[in-house]
């Protein structure tokens, strides 16, 4: 037998609980697991993947942006004498299988949808020496033709999976404290047109959306906390379950589970959730039992904008959620679609004013993206019906309506970039800053000068979010009226570096003059 079974490659930034969830799956059989960062130099790879002689290689392609360099990679490998079985697995790779493997002919499979039962059993046949062509829930070249396997159906009971594989650090760490992710279900009732995730668990049999039992979560949680110094938990839920009477229930008995085991007071989570399930009673429970950010997918600030995205929800919904929020000094980050295939400049206006609103406080910065069209959705198919859809499968794009806003996206994206998108963009560093403020407030830390630093965090934050979107509006009025130009981008890498450097010279002193009150509470919550 191989030293390593099994190989498996992905991305690691902030940890990688698909991966984890397979690794720990293939080791609970008595299978050795190797994980390894994709982002790894290509040698390094290539030299674990010598050293480890696996049966089987694993790539994790969540998005399709992504198929291009994963291509590369098992390029790479084959060329240098790697002979494992190569398989794939993620998003894509399940909605597109003939896809990528037409793209990636070194790919011998693709393990579709969830994945842990699949590539246990397609690994055991592998070792064994037996035909894996009929295991479930794969899909392969059969000569010219691609052929899907009779699909698994989903995993029907969560906390039969043994908790994930961590052989990273997350490498989150908020004023000294470990953060970690993880999942308290999997899957989404809702119907978004753009997320690939209805089409992900929607295309197998099973019920869509499963629950962990909340004791199983905060045992993971303890463990994580006691054995690896965990104190702030990201949960990757699609939809954290607090919708409806059985969310209250679900929350309910997962607040007296992480009292029952003393962390009641020592951690704090974050969760994502929809505008229409936040709820100030079940919110303040929460609240006072460590949630100190939610995650908003508001989207849209604009009616049409929320019908094209099939979000089925009003802006004042959006606006209610924020504003409960901010009332329970709960902290709060959001996912922002600034344009979509509706766009006109009559809704790139209504988006602005939106954004005005949620950002009024100044605690949070301005973020916003274009939506994209992911693989097998229906804004995909609607876009492709119509004609405006381009570019490639791995790289899709779109037109909008008006040429002028063609345009204008072009010219806006290259000038603010670099401020919003990105784990080194202003917005990160700025919500980043805005995470250590909730957490030192949260844990009632006893820093000297907080009100001043939160008047002064604000101050820039604000700063920021009135240059973001003069420069849209002013921009939009240029290019509607038929303009083409927008100021030089390099005042706008000037101004990216003056708020970068306003933030340093704000949050560096400040830590470092509370470093010995921020140091003994480590101590004390270890």
């Amino acid at each position: 037998m191989p030293h390593y079974t099994a190989v498996l490659v992905g991305f690691q930034e902030q940890g990688n609980l698909g991966v984890g969830y397979l690794a720990s799956t293939l080791a609970q059989r008595g299978y050795a697991v190797r994980v390894v960062d994709f982002r790894e130099r290509r040698e390094s790879v290539l030299g674990i993947m010598r050293d480890a002689q696996p049966a089987v290689v694993g790539f994790s392609v969540i998005f399709q942006y992504y198929v291009p360099q994963f291509r590369e990679l098992a390029s790479y490998l084959r060329r240098n004498g790697v002979k494992g079985h190569f398989c794939a697995g993620g998003h894509f790779p399940s909605l597109r299988y003939e896809y990528i493997l037409r793209q990636v002919p070194e790919l011998d499979s693709v393990v579709r949808f969830e994945g842990e039962i699949t590539l246990a059993e397609l690994v055991q046949c592998l070792i064994q020496g037996r035909d894996w062509h009929g295991v479930a829930g794969i899909a392969f070249r059969d000569g010219d033709r691609c052929v899907a396997t009779q699909p698994r159906p989903l995993i029907a009971d969560l906390d039969q999976i043994p908790f994930p594989e961590r052989p990273f650090e997350s490498g989150l760490t908020v004023l000294g404290r470990k953060a970690s992710p993880l999942m308290a279900s999997r899957g989404c009732s809702r119907a978004c047109s753009f997320c690939s995730i209805r089409q992900f668990y929607g295309q197998v049999p099973g019920r869509k959306v499963r629950i962990r039992k909340p004791g199983r979560v905060v045992e993971e949680m303890r463990a994580l906390h006691h054995d690896h110094g965990v104190s702030i938990f990201l949960f990757q839920d699609d939809d954290f379950p607090v919708w409806g009477d059985f969310g209250r229930r679900w929350v309910g008995e997962f607040i007296q589970a992480l009292r029952a085991a003393g962390m009641g007071r020592e951690v704090l989570w974050k969760i994502s959730c929809r505008c229409d399930e936040v709820e100030p009673e079940l919110f303040t429970r929460m609240r006072d039992a460590g949630l100190y950010v939610v995650y908003l997918g508001i989207e849209s600030g604009n009616p049409a904008g929320l019908r094209m995205l099939h979000k089925r929800l009003t802006v004042e919904d959006n606006l209610r959620a924020v504003g409960i929020l901010q009332d329970l000094e709960i902290a709060f980050t959001y996912g922002f679609m600034l344009f979509d295939p509706s766009s006109t400049f009559t809704t790139l206006r209504q988006n602005v004013a939106f954004l005005k609103r949620i950002t009024a406080a100044s605690t949070v910065p301005v973020v916003f993206c274009r939506m994209l069209p992911y693989a097998a959705t229906p804004i995909e198919h609607f876009l492709a019906t119509e004609g405006r859809l381009r570019g490639t499968v791995a790289n899709p794009d779109y037109d909008f309506t008006d040429p002028r806003l063609n345009a204008y996206f072009t010219c806006l994206n290259e000038r603010v970039s670099a401020c919003i998108q990105g784990s080194d963009s202003l917005a990160n560093q700025l919500n980043f800053a805005w995470q250590e403020y909730w957490v030192m407030r949260r844990l009632s830390l006893r820093v000297s000068g907080l009100p001043d630093y939160e008047r002064s965090l604000r101050s820039v934050t604000s700063g920021y979010n009135d240059f973001i979107l003069s420069t849209v509006e002013d921009g939009a009025r240029e290019f509607e009226s038929g303009g083409d130009s927008l100021p030089p981008l390099a005042e706008f890498h000037e101004a990216r570096r003056r708020f970068s450097s306003q933030l340093v010279e704000l949050r560096d002193p400040f830590v470092l003059r509370n470093q010995g009150v921020l140091m003994a509470s480590l101590n004390v919550s270890e």
